[in-house]
């Protein structure tokens, strides 16, 4: 099985370390481009045996599964280009969630998936969200999700709850490493503890947090009564975020669908041009 990367980014990069590290993919079968050619040799430097394409259309001739890891505005300026080249048989990959597969599957002629990758990937760990098009054939959904079963546990999501699925799975470690950031420099300021005193107490508090809910010894909520005390010093604590975090959250959400929809609109324009054209 032959991968290709188009977009070496964050998230493109993640996707080619854990393929390499988890060995769900050999190097020599990885195909690699990006706008900015120094990301692509860097990946290459660290991993010599990649194939480092001059184009997105070489990566397509030498690949059956092709993620595509570009911002949404340049999806379709993308598919364009590398569509002439393109199979019945090959997978293309989505990694945003503004596209729709099943725009997308009206688009290409191959099979379409999305794959939304986590940072977590990269420790070979977290969820990875998977959606498929109604024309997805057995063979290449069995692809995608032995290749992202190697970095993640993959969940299928449908259209109508992936972008929240993402807040949660994709976007969460940055607001939550947010929210334990500004704990960290609150404890700071208030006492003689030092920065990195608290990082590394945080640090470990998470990775220990983590392992107690991967080995199933307690639940989100289990943990809290748990580690909560009858008249004790974390309930107070948990009186304060109580009353300050309110609906924090509520608004996290309808900002981060207000901006999804922004891109929507911006894509289904983009797509109705496009299709105009064709």
């Amino acid at each position: 099985m032959k991968i290709g990367v188009i977009g070496t980014g964050n998230m493109g990069t993640v996707l080619i370390s854990s393929f390499i590290d988890s060995w769900a993919v050999k190097p020599s079968h990885l195909s690699i481009v990006n706008r900015t050619i120094e990301k692509a040799t860097n990946l290459k430097n660290q991993y010599p045996a990649l194939y480092v394409a001059i184009n997105a259309e070489e990566v397509v001739s030498r690949s059956d599964i092709i993620f595509i890891c570009v911002k949404p505005h340049e999806y379709f300026p993308l598919l364009k280009k590398i569509r002439p080249g393109l199979k019945q048989k090959q997978l293309i990959v989505s990694i945003t969630s503004p596209i729709k597969v099943s725009e997308l599957e009206t688009f290409v002629p191959c099979d379409v998936a999305r794959a939304i990758p986590s940072i977590t990937n990269r420790a070979l760990s977290g969820p990875s969200l998977v959606t498929f098009s109604s024309q997805c054939s057995e063979s290449n959904k069995e692809r995608l999700l032995y290749l992202m079963s190697h970095i993640s546990t993959p969940i299928e999501t449908n259209e109508e709850v992936t972008r929240v699925s993402s807040d949660i799975a994709s976007c969460g470690p940055a607001f939550l490493s947010y929210l334990i950031q500004q704990f960290i420099e609150g404890a700071v300021a208030e006492t003689e503890l030092s920065a990195e005193q608290a990082s590394v107490l945080a640090t470990e508090m998470l990775i220990g947090m983590g392992k107690l809910l991967e080995k199933d010894y307690f639940s989100l909520e289990t943990l809290q009564k748990k580690v909560t005390v009858k008249g004790g010093v974390t309930g107070e604590g948990l009186k304060v975020l109580e009353q300050e975090t309110g609906e924090m959250f509520h608004h996290l959400i309808q900002r981060t669908h207000k901006k999804f929809e922004e891109d929507r609109r911006g894509i289904k324009l983009q797509f109705k041009e496009e299709s105009k054209q064709n």
